[in-house]
């Protein structure tokens, strides 16, 4: 994960001209031997402010943005920094293994469980390995066996949502990516062990589905979750992609909205910036949640928690008139 040099959005242009102003300054000061720290004091309390006001202040669209940054964390970056004695295991047993769906053994705060997600590359050659995050049907079984080797072992699973879709290929097709998402929805709906899901970047379709059914599901702040990304809805909807902000607004994919109707259970504070502005803060922060909600499944009977999964997916988008 490489924070060296800040990427700046779109709508973070005006944060850029200031901070590179006040690098500029620096620079200046340093190389004509001036003091120049009051201007340069001022300029960066300019700058808080305006990231504070910016980040206080986002749409929906602009969440979609924070959450496809390229330096924000992913999942083996939360796997380093919040797990211990990690051993990722490989392979669905079936085909072969997927490298955009990562998984396997660890400890969290001591407490052992089992951890999934799906994984994006940082560059081109990351990406073509990962396939940008788009799991394949042979991920998706691989992640059911894993969940399965957690029920046995009696150790809770996690799983960290980051995908934009499921890949629609056409050896996705032939392998059935259709059944491998639904039987995971099936089995993940059985199993009799603690599942938290936690949404850490995009979730976007059945892609997030296929490892998104558990007793609880956690959301970073920045995050969104929808049953497509609002650019295929602009472009199903108005024949062109420049309507995603408004098809963001209408879906209210984010962590605040889906809180507000019940899908979400807890949302996870990011920092100032985003998670990729302090990647540790966002770690220690997921990291605290996680193992809050470790111990309050913990305390649930095993034979409760596959009924009230149940429940919990069959009430949503349930309303009265």
């Amino acid at each position: 994960m490489n924070t060296n040099s800040r990427i700046y959005l779109e709508f973070e242009k005006p944060l850029e001209k200031i901070e590179k102003k006040i690098e500029e300054m620096q620079a200046h000061a340093e190389s004509e031997n001036l003091d120049m720290s009051a201007e340069i004091a001022s300029l960066k309390e300019r700058a808080t402010n305006l990231e504070k006001d910016l980040y206080e202040n986002l749409t929906r669209w602009q969440k979609v943005q924070v959450a496809r940054h390229p330096q924000r964390p992913y999942t083996m970056d939360y796997i380093d920094m919040m797990l211990t004695d990690f051993v990722e295991l490989h392979g669905d047993r079936q085909y072969r293994d997927d490298p955009a769906i990562v998984g396997g053994m660890g400890r969290i705060d001591g407490r052992p469980i089992v951890l999934i997600g799906q994984q994006k590359g940082r560059n081109t050659k990351e990406n073509l390995h990962r396939n940008f995050g788009m799991p394949y049907p042979e991920g998706y079984r691989k992640a059911l066996r894993l969940m399965k080797m957690a029920e046995k072992f009696s150790r809770p699973v996690v799983c960290l949502v980051d995908t934009p879709g499921a890949f629609p290929g056409l050896g996705s097709e032939e392998r059935n990516v259709s059944e491998a998402i639904g039987r995971n929805l099936f089995e993940m709906a059985k199993l009799a062990i603690p599942i938290i899901i936690v949404v850490i970047g995009e979730g976007a379709s059945g892609g997030a589905l296929g490892i998104g059914v558990g007793d609880r599901i956690l959301m970073l702040e920045n995050a969104w979750y929808s049953v497509i990304n609002p650019d295929s809805c602009s472009l199903i909807l108005w024949r062109n992609r420049d309507k995603k902000e408004e098809a963001a607004d209408a879906m209210k994919i984010a962590a605040q909205d889906l809180t507000e109707y019940g899908i979400v259970d807890r949302v996870v504070p990011e920092p100032l910036g985003g998670a990729h502005k302090d990647p540790i803060l966002t770690a220690n922060n997921l990291k605290r949640a996680i193992v809050e909600t470790l111990d309050e499944l913990a305390a649930k009977p095993v034979e409760t928690l596959s009924p009230d999964r149940i429940d919990k997916f069959c009430k949503m988008g349930v309303w009265d008139e």
